[in-house]
């Protein structure tokens, strides 16, 4: 068994795309509508099968009445110690936030944490 992909609303589907198009050596799918739903999808899909759904909806209201606990975060490996640290400093670099500072954690792990545009929380490990 393997995780096929993960799925994330968002508010701004282009700029998200964008986002993980740039950082990520993703490629993407052309994009999906349905106008009955007015629901939009893209699917970026990595080298190895992975891949993320970025989805959104103009009235995303009756999807945040509540606050769940869920998905904390989600990891991507980019090969080496040398490539975190160069994506988290690119990352930085062009404004966007590092919440964790590359490090080796207790349990094994070498890995920085960003956030997307959105807030998302994305490990970068090896």
């Amino acid at each position: 068994m393997k995780i096929e992909h993960i799925a994330i609303w968002t508010k701004d589907i282009e700029a998200m795309k964008a986002f993980y198009l740039k950082y990520f050596e993703l490629s993407s799918n052309e994009k999906y509508y349905n106008p009955i739903k007015q629901f939009s999808s893209y699917f970026l899909s990595f080298k190895t099968g992975a891949r993320i759904e970025l989805m959104h909806k103009p009235d995303m209201s009756e999807f945040m009445k509540n606050t769940n606990f869920g998905l904390t975060h989600f990891a991507i490996s980019v090969g080496s110690k040398e490539k975190v640290n160069t994506l988290t400093e690119l990352i930085r670099e062009n404004g966007h936030k590092v919440v964790g500072e590359p490090r080796t954690t207790g349990d094994g792990y070498y890995e920085s944490v960003i956030e997307d545009i959105e807030g998302n929380l994305i490990e970068l490990t090896v």
